[in-house]
């Protein structure tokens, strides 16, 4: 592959994806695994016992279902898989409820959503969650991890990406390509943040301020 090719894909990967991959393989099982908003299996590889649930057809999806009002029996599966589709439903509380009610006890959730982040797949997008709004919606829920998808530079850098991602820039079109670049270029001066603090005045000491996400793994009691 030409230089100039390898380069152009690397700037322009998602810089959400590598670490969300890490965070779902992490977690692989061969147990009965739900996986919500399945479009084309990009996890099927990690859990082969799955059934596929969307709303929209695809090339993996299995069943098409609300997610919000399941039609499947409670207490059957030891795995339910959501990424990135909290922020696209209307009722979060219910999905979670329908998420909590179809796994067995003991059984796990892997879930991730977005914090600061664009708009994107609209007009499907309606919420964003704190890590403190995470806690309540999965107060039923012994969670287990609950971690920031970036550091607060690098959620600068990621939402760089989506301008060049999302916008059309003024003027030549290698603005897009400085838009990638300049996102790879924030993201190794994360060592430059210190302490953080969750309020103006710096006196509630908190981490992740700013992160682009949270990955959640958490278990349901017994």
């Amino acid at each position: 592959m030409p230089l100039f090719k390898r380069l152009s894909r690397a700037v322009s990967a998602k810089l959400t994806r590598v670490t969300l991959d890490q965070f779902i393989s992490a977690h692989a099982s061969t147990g009965r695994t739900l996986d919500i908003g399945a479009q084309n299996g990009p996890y099927a590889a990690w859990f082969p016992n799955r059934l596929a649930v969307d709303i929209r057809r695809g090339t993996g999806v299995q069943l098409l279902s609300d997610i919000q009002a399941l039609a499947l029996a409670e207490h059957t599966f030891d795995v339910v898989v959501c990424t990135e589709v909290l922020e696209h439903l209307r009722e979060p509380q219910a999905a979670i409820d329908e998420m909590y009610r179809v796994l067995k006890p003991g059984g796990a959730l892997l879930l991730t959503t977005r914090f600061l982040f664009p708009i994107h797949d609209a007009p499907h997008d309606y919420f964003r969650f704190t890590k403190y709004g995470l806690q309540y919606l999965l107060r039923r829920f012994e969670i287990v991890e609950l971690q920031e998808e970036t550091t607060t530079l690098g959620t600068l850098a990621v939402l760089l990406q989506r301008v060049g991602m999302q916008t059309q820039t003024r003027g030549s079109k290698l603005f897009r390509g400085g838009w990638l670049v300049a996102a790879q270029l924030v993201r190794p001066w994360s060592f430059l943040v210190g302490q953080e603090f969750g309020d103006s005045r710096r006196t509630v000491p908190e981490g992740g301020i700013m992160t682009s996400g949270y990955h959640v793994f958490c278990r349901k009691p017994g």
